[in-house]
């Protein structure tokens, strides 16, 4: 009876939603229904805000079971931004339906900056000033953030360009928060120790749009202390470490029961778990994140060692970091409580060799080396991520691939942030925006910070203050968009389109065509280094830039490229910025891209069908 009761009440909620005058009979079919059916209705999903909004204007009980801070509104929030509802405590007091209004105009917000970022910025880098818009938005950042989200996780190949800038706001965003985070908690007292914290935030900073929380990395070292305490019980069932609870900072003091612990964990680690150092791979930077650590079971010196250290000391085993020169180390003491104590009253872990216990022999073994005794001491949390960023920056330096050097801008940004007063590193910053092309205002900033801290500097920031001042100047003097035509007579030997998927004759690469030149208009140092004398054709023909599947971005000669009559889309960073959408066969460009190339759209469509019937009629013959 109920059941029915309910499926007729269904029917009649939709025609009340439409109709602002709801006839008497289903009126009153609806409103004698108890309140746990009628507000079960509501929430069911088939409605929309909207609905709701009518139907609660028809009468007083349907506006009482509506009310703003009540269940149909939390449902109706719920089911349209799911991923919001974990900032919300059940204790709390939320209206539900303001919270949805705010919501829903941050997010209009939001895609009303997006869709201008590419009009605004689509011949330049996203200025340094170029997010003030978004930041000076009213209402709750997560808003304005999960709206960004929204839009990345749209289905389907389309609307690349929002995504291409969606990102990028999200990206600055999120680094500028956990960059805010980090300053705090290195104002710390020396004595906080919390280096997996530190490790998270550079973790973060360097992968803001992945989903990284120190509750989670917490959570999956919990679990591998559950293991370790597991191992531990089979060795001594009366261990003190079985009796800690989570939170505790207790710490054991013979050294037999610390030893019990380092053995469980070993074997835990090490035998169960098969985690190891990364000798294939090590100068990768998933070695230094611990999210990575944890998912792929290795890294590096540092990071394994952070791992060893978490564990021991939530087990109760006093481990210390030692920045040991070429291999991060722990360091474990022997020695009598309150004594006076040498390097040899320590042993030292190799948490990258398998827990391996050495001795002060042994560690200059390690490295090949003799160290002073002050190699030896311990450090505090800001020395040890001032080495995991130090490495980054190395890796950084690495780069080939990656044009927009974006770890070594992260890890300069990291390492300002913890010593803002390095010269030589702000000298570093300052020529790679000047290199990349960047944020000109900025790169003035910073040169006159260098000024500021080192005059002896004067030479190298007097260059790059004068060619600073000229790129602004040239960039002012810029006139308005080049526009190529296809009919143009000048252009009549360019045989290809921005938007084909090509095939690079000699490397074999697969690319997407997103300019094109009607002969090389590069410099003659490039045309020598290039070689492209040796050409046929030379340089009297016509150039392509192409963005290739590796990130990469090239400028092709027209004989080296064929149509590739299997494409497939190129995962590239930067398509997104001159492409609209992947249709299968070849890439539409977007609104600015097209202004540039107006006639280039129809010679896709007519060259991609011509592909296409060629090779059906081969397949057929």
């Amino acid at each position: 009876m109920a059941a029915a009761a309910v499926d007729s009440a269904m029917e009649v909620v939709p025609a009340l939603a439409e109709e602002a005058a709801p006839e008497a009979a289903g009126l009153s079919c609806l409103v004698n229904l108890p309140g746990e059916v009628l507000e079960y209705i509501l929430c069911s999903g088939s409605l929309t805000a909207g609905d709701i909004g009518r139907v609660s204007s028809t009468c007083r009980r349907l506006r009482e079971l509506c009310q703003s801070s009540g269940k149909v509104w939390k449902e109706q929030f719920r089911v349209r931004w799911p991923s919001l509802m974990k900032h919300y405590s059940p204790t709390d007091y939320v209206n539900w339906l303001e919270e949805y209004k705010v919501r829903q105009k941050a997010g209009l917000e939001a895609r009303k900056i997006v869709a201008s970022f590419s009009k605004r910025f689509f011949s330049e880098h996203v200025p340094c000033n170029g997010f003030s818009d978004i930041e000076n938005l009213e209402g709750p950042e997560i808003f304005f953030e999960d709206e960004l989200v929204c839009i990345l996780n749209m289905e389907g190949r389309k609307a690349l360009t929002w995504k291409y800038y969606a990102k990028k706001i999200l990206y600055y965003l999120r680094q500028q928060k956990i960059l805010n985070n980090l300053k705090a908690f290195l104002q710390q007292p020396d004595d906080y120790e919390s280096y997996l914290e530190g490790a998270v935030y550079i973790d973060q900073y360097c992968n803001p749009l992945s989903d990284i929380s120190l509750k989670d990395i917490q959570a999956q070292i919990d679990s591998i202390v559950e293991l370790v305490c597991k191992t531990l019980r089979g060795i001594n069932s009366r261990h003190p470490s079985l009796a800690f609870k989570a939170g505790e900072s207790s710490m054991i003091m013979e050294i037999e029961l610390q030893s019990q612990v380092l053995d469980a964990m070993n074997y835990v680690l090490y035998d169960q778990l098969k985690f190891k150092g990364n000798r294939m791979d090590y100068y990768n930077a998933l070695n230094l994140y611990m999210h990575q650590v944890l998912i792929r079971r290795t890294g590096i010196p540092i990071s394994m060692s952070l791992l060893y250290l978490t564990i021991a000391r939530q087990l109760g085993v006093p481990l210390e970091p030692v920045n040991f020169p070429s291999h991060f180390l722990l360091r474990w003491c022997q020695g009598a409580e309150g004594a006076t104590l040498d390097i040899f009253d320590y042993i030292y872990i190799d948490a990258f060799g398998k827990g391996k216990q050495l001795t002060v022999k042994e560690c200059e073994y390690l490295i090949g080396q003799h160290v002073t005794a002050a190699l030896y001491g311990v450090v505090n949390v800001k020395k040890v991520l001032q080495r995991m960023v130090g490495n980054l920056l190395s890796l950084g330096k690495r780069e080939g691939i990656d044009q927009s050097y974006q770890l070594l801008r992260d890890s300069l940004d990291l390492y300002l942030a913890m010593y803002p007063d390095q010269v030589q590193l702000l000298l570093l910053q300052a020529r790679l925006y000047f290199h990349l092309g960047i944020w000109p205002e900025k790169v003035l900033d910073i040169l006159q910070h260098i000024q500021t801290l080192d005059p002896g500097q004067h030479g190298a920031v007097g260059y790059l203050v004068q060619h600073t001042l000229e790129h602004i100047e040239r960039k002012k003097e810029e006139v308005g968009v080049e526009v190529k035509l296809r009919s143009d007579e000048k252009h009549r030997d360019v045989c290809y389109s921005i938007g084909l998927i090509m095939k690079h004759k000699r490397y074999g690469y697969n690319c997407v065509i997103y300019g094109w030149d009607p002969t090389c208009m590069m410099g003659h140092e490039w045309i020598r280094n290039m070689n492209v004398h040796s050409l046929p054709h030379g340089h009297h023909q016509p150039f392509y830039n192409v963005l290739v599947e590796d990130g990469s971005c090239r400028y092709a000669a027209q004989e080296n490229l064929e149509y590739n009559v299997e494409p497939q889309e190129i995962s590239h960073p930067d398509v997104g910025r001159y492409f609209s959408e992947f249709t299968g066969t070849h890439y539409i460009p977007n609104a600015e891209l097209e202004i540039r190339y107006p006639e280039d759209l129809e010679f896709v469509y007519e060259t991609v069908q011509n592909i296409y019937s060629a090779k059906k009629e081969s397949v057929d013959e």
